[in-house]
């Protein structure tokens, strides 16, 4: 079984990073080989319109055309069992490289035929979303943050087959609070919450990665 996570964080050693690296832990007790990449490392695009993945006898039919950083990642999605992505909320929704990631994972699959929905990915890959804010509970249900999981979650089903969401929110987004403007939020609060709260999201993540690897 192999498993591959993309961090579309730009941080390597914080809040999306970490829960990613538990899901792997998690997957990796089961015996699967893993795999984390850092989309912040990557040189890719989103999708251009190119509308090769769609043409009739395109030899690029199916799959997408770009050739860059992800192209092998993207060539190779049928070796993988399971794939884990996490994002930070960016201005309330995932961030830049996380999107631009999900247009070409998710594209070349979709159809325009008259029978919806319907998907050219013919195995089954599971999908693990991992989102991540400093929200408190009250400000992510009010301005609907969680919104944007589930909706990826729908559409990772309808390609790919079975998905899950993780979201952690309230999570410590600074070292050192008073370096920042940053009054909005209890720097006290924030620092307990980061000892006593996030060790148990990282056994959430620990959980699905033993899930998706079973």
């Amino acid at each position: 079984m192999k498993v591959i996570a993309f961090n579309g964080s730009p941080r390597k050693e914080w809040n999306t990073a970490t829960l990613l690296k538990n899901a792997l832990e998690g997957a990796a007790s089961q015996g699967a080989e893993t795999e984390l990449v850092h989309l912040y490392d990557l040189d890719y695009s989103g999708c251009t319109s190119c509308y090769e993945c769609k043409r009739i006898n395109s030899k690029s039919y199916g799959k997408c055309a770009l050739n860059d950083d992800l192209t092998p990642f993207l060539d190779n999605i049928n070796d993988y069992d399971a794939i884990f992505l996490g994002s930070p909320n960016y201005i309330g929704t995932i961030s830049g490289m996380a999107k631009l990631f999900i247009e070409r994972l998710v594209y070349p699959y979709v159809t325009y035929s008259k029978d919806f929905p319907s998907t050219l990915f013919k195995d089954e890959l599971k999908i693990g979303f991992i989102y991540t804010m400093g929200s408190q509970d009250s400000w992510m249900k009010a301005m609907n943050y969680d919104k944007v999981a589930y909706d990826l979650k729908g559409l990772f089903e309808m390609i790919f087959g079975e998905s899950e969401v993780l979201i952690v929110n309230d999570t410590l987004m600074f070292d050192d609070y008073s370096k920042y403007v940053s009054e909005r939020f209890d720097p006290d609060a924030k620092a307990k919450r980061k000892k006593e709260v996030f060790p148990l999201d990282c056994e959430k993540a620990f959980k699905m990665g033993l899930k998706f690897s079973g």
